[in-house]
């Protein structure tokens, strides 16, 4: 137990001494790439009808922040965003039944004809407590990726939204993944 206090402690201050770990030497590389971006073309996204309405979302929300210029034609571009998006509206039923039910009979009768002898006892006990409910969802997801023109994947991001209070999942995953290529490019800014 000793060693391992000792050999905690040597790690914490060999880990004080050098400061914040470094971001790996690829992730920086590929920063610093998105500094060099200047036109993008936003390639047909997979995944259905859906797909194109978010394309033209994340068209919409990239050219909003004014980092690059958007072009229609691929062979101008310095990059390229590909990936897949989906935006799914379906029903999520829930169903529950919960029941007690109790049962006695006793009898005894013994003669003949009508009026003989006997005994009767009946006791009947129940309770039956169903619910149903269903309730509309919305969610939508996107994996994108910045592809340079070697080929080289320099950026990528996988969002995911269930709406918001005032706009819809698809935009709201548009959003998301224009936010995290600014922080990432204000990031890239900061390591010069």
């Amino acid at each position: 137990m000793r060693t391992i206090c000792i050999l905690w402690f040597g790690l914490a201050a060999v880990a004080g001494a050098e400061g914040p770990p470094a971001a790996p030497e690829m992730e920086t590389g590929g920063l610093r790439q998105l500094l060099t971006i200047r036109r993008i073309y936003v390639d047909r996204l997979t995944g259905g009808e859906t797909a194109a309405q978010m394309r033209d979302m994340l068209i919409s929300s990239l050219a909003g922040t004014g980092l690059f210029v958007l072009t229609e034609k691929e062979e101008k571009a310095d990059a390229v965003v590909r990936g897949a998006a989906e935006d799914l509206v379906f029903t999520e039923v829930h169903s529950s039944s919960d029941g007690i039910n109790a049962h006695a009979n006793i009898g005894n009768r013994s003669g003949s004809g009508y009026g003989a002898k006997g005994a009767q006892a009946g006791l009947g006990v129940g309770e039956n407590e169903s619910e149903h409910s269903a309730e509309r969802r919305h969610e939508a997801m996107a994996t994108v990726r910045l592809v340079n023109k070697d080929g080289d994947v320099i950026w990528s991001t996988t969002q995911e939204s269930l709406g918001g209070k005032f706009r819809g999942a698809s935009a709201d995953v548009a959003d998301k993944v224009t936010s995290k290529l600014k922080d990432d490019v204000d990031r890239a800014r900061r390591l010069k």
